[in-house]
């Protein structure tokens, strides 16, 4: 073959796939949208072939992009598992970690405890993927990600988990709210209000569209944001009242202006669990991480489902 396909090119195109979008996929890479525009036309130019349909609103592959994807996602795969293996021969710990958190997660307990691990390991680098649950644990299975941290659901086959945090669930009104003189609060009380939604499809939405519906009521949102931050800025306003998770409350409503209560629903004690692929044995960069990330958890591995 006269035409050379490097790695870094077909690597650049599966984020491109994966994203939609050339714009998201360069910001993910850390690299100029022009650049990764012009990578991706050479590695059409050397299949022959057009591997993507662009367009206004991004960017599709098409048939034959969809053959570049599925194979080229397993050899990025590969080369990086490479990549990790080498990097963490001999005794000293070094290479990169691939880390795959929800929300409430990086806001509340990572950064501690990220910073804790690369004090002591200097020559481990941590890939910080911000993801709604589902997609932790859809990365962890696809070997995307080497650990991933999100809420405690029951542990697909093929991966193991630990007990990470607890973070329950809080409602936050505003000073001077009606409830805000109650010490707690039933989630039937708060479906009386108007309500302030976060990440419409995530985890935490989910739940509450589910929770909302065996009470016989509905979750409906006035307004829906995509993040804690701006929930509270809505609360702050007076749009309406939120349940988010008690990380998120202290990180974002942790002033006089906000009234923060817990709720008392027995599901509202909301518990995020740490997910690794099964893997035997890791490599010592990953199993370096997942004993600092669980700190003085002393639980036993959970069992596979």
């Amino acid at each position: 073959m006269n035409r050379r396909i490097d790695a870094w090119s077909l690597r650049l195109f599966v984020a491109t796939a994966r994203a939609g979008s050339i714009v998201r996929a360069a910001q993910q890479e850390h690299i100029a949208p022009s650049a990764l525009s012009r990578r991706i036309a050479d590695l059409e130019h050397a299949f022959g072939t057009p591997l993507l349909v662009r367009s206004p609103r991004g960017v599709v592959p098409t048939d034959a992009g969809q053959l570049v994807l599925a194979r080229g996602e397993q050899i990025d795969a590969d080369l990086q598992g490479l990549v990790r293996e080498v990097q963490t021969q001999g005794g000293l710990l070094r290479g990169t970690v691939r880390l795959y958190a929800n929300m409430s997660s990086v806001i509340g307990f990572l950064p501690e405890r990220l910073q804790s691990f690369m004090a002591a390991c200097p020559h481990v680098d941590v890939a910080l993927h911000e993801q709604d649950t589902r997609d932790v644990i859809r990365a962890c299975l696809d070997d995307r990600a080497d650990v991933g941290v999100g809420v405690a659901v029951p542990v697909p086959a093929g991966l193991d988990a630990w007990h990470f945090a607890t973070d329950p669930l809080q409602v936050v009104v505003p000073a001077g709210h009606v409830l805000a003189p109650r010490k707690t609060l039933a989630f039937a009380q708060v479906l009386e209000h108007p309500l302030i939604g976060v990440h419409q499809g995530g985890a935490l939405d989910q739940s509450l569209h589910e929770r909302a519906a065996v009470l016989g009521q509905t979750f409906a949102p006035r307004v829906t944001v995509s993040s804690f931050d701006a929930v509270c800025r809505m609360v702050e306003a007076g749009m309406g009242i939120a349940v988010i998770p008690q990380s998120a409350a202290a990180a974002y409503a942790g002033n006089p202006r906000f009234v923060r209560r817990p709720l008392h629903d027995p599901w509202a004690k909301r518990e995020l669990s740490l997910y690794a692929p099964r893997k035997s044995p890791r490599p010592k960069t990953v199993q370096a991480l997942i004993e600092a990330l669980r700190g003085d958890v002393a639980s036993g591995l959970a069992s596979s489902g």
